[in-house]
């Protein structure tokens, strides 16, 4: 009975080790299997906030550059503008400059004998 008690309590003790170390392969397996979705995810949060961060520059640059656009489109519209009324005036300058000059001219030659 010792050598049959003997040798169920050595079973015993090699199953209670098996099933440790099954236990512990179990929960490294689990933890592998495990460990790359997380580190996917992250990794994928991590991507998706780089990318909205990346996103969001190159919009402010957009819109950096589009008022750039702007701020030059009205300095065009002005100096287009301004060469316009110019080019109304400046006829209108120069008639009333000759008008002038001919009815000086005539004032004079008038008086003169």
């Amino acid at each position: 009975m010792e050598g049959t008690e003997a040798q169920t309590k050595k079973e015993f003790l090699k199953l209670q080790q098996l099933a440790i170390q099954s236990a512990k392969a179990a929960h490294l397996i689990s933890s592998l299997k495990s460990s790359p979705t997380c580190y996917r995810r992250l990794n994928f949060q991590n991507k998706d906030e780089a990318v909205f961060e990346e996103e969001i520059l190159n919009k402010e640059k957009e819109i950096e550059n589009l008022k750039m656009k702007l701020a030059m489109e009205r300095r065009k519209n002005k100096r287009i503008k301004l060469f316009g009324l110019m080019q109304l005036l400046l006829p209108l300058v120069l008639m009333l400059i000759s008008l002038l000059l001919s009815a000086f001219h005539f004032q004079s030659s008038d008086t003169c004998p």
